[in-house]
Parts: C-alpha cells; sequence; structure tokens
C-alpha cells in the first residue's frame, strides 16, 4: 500500500504571536495520538503537560512528554489536542484525523475531508437527550 501523507498546520493557540508551521505529516491510523519531534515542541513554545509511557514495535516502554495544546489544521478543518514528544517526523494519529472528520484513501495514498461531511466537521454521539 504504502505510505500516506497529509500536508497539516501546526501551532500554539497560547503563543499566537508565533508563527504556524507546515508539515507533511506520515497518516497513521494504526496509532492514536498526534506525534512531534522535539524541535518543533521547542519551535511552538509547547508546555510539558506530563509524561506518558509508550510502547513501541519491538515491546519496550519508554516515557516521553506529552505537550500541548496544538492546534492541527487540514484545509479548512482543525482541532486542538495534545501530542506526544518522539521521533524525527510528525505522526498524525486516528484521533486528530477523527476530531477533523478525516479519510485515508490508500489506493490514491492521500488524506480528504469525509465526502459525506464536506462542508464541517461531522461527529457521531450516542445519544441526544438532556
Amino acid at each position: 500500500m504504502g505510505h500516506v501523507f497529509a500536508e497539516i498546520e501546526l501551532s500554539n493557540p497560547r503563543q499566537t504571536e508565533l508563527s504556524p508551521i507546515k508539515s507533511n505529516a506520515l497518516a497513521d491510523t494504526g496509532a492514536l495520538m498526534l506525534c512531534i519531534p522535539e524541535h518543533i515542541a521547542n519551535q511552538l513554545q509547547l508546555e510539558t503537560e506530563s509524561l506518558r509511557e509508550v510502547s513501541v514495535a519491538d515491546g519496550r516502554s519508554t516515557n516521553v512528554p506529552y505537550v500541548g495544546p496544538i492546534k492541527v489544521s487540514f484545509g479548512k478543518r482543525f482541532c486542538y489536542v495534545g501530542a506526544l514528544v518522539l521521533g524525527d517526523e510528525v505522526l498524525l494519529g486516528a484521533i486528530p484525523m477523527e476530531d477533523m472528520d478525516l479519510v485515508v484513501n490508500p489506493g490514491r495514498r492521500e488524506i480528504t475531508v469525509d465526502p459525506a461531511s464536506p462542508n464541517i466537521p461531522h461527529a457521531r454521539v450516542k445519544s441526544m437527550t438532556s
């Protein structure tokens, strides 16, 4: 199938004077979180909120900084999430993709807005009773 990348923009909503960072992020539906390299966390002056334990493919576990909030934008869609600081590239996981209602098209190797909700993100909820 190959890798799928998405052109996204990352910014710090608490530091609006800082310029957003554009990134070609690896989209990974098997990952939950947004992951960013340390240099991006530093450039955006993101605060470490806590440490999170992560497990890597070979079974090892390690603690990494969890920073945020971070604004993730894809086209006209955006969301606010926390990010794990690890690796050397931006990884866009399932949580921010779901929040922006994005879909992965593996055949075309691209990320697109869900065609069922082209104007605003759609969220599926269990009940609307109060």
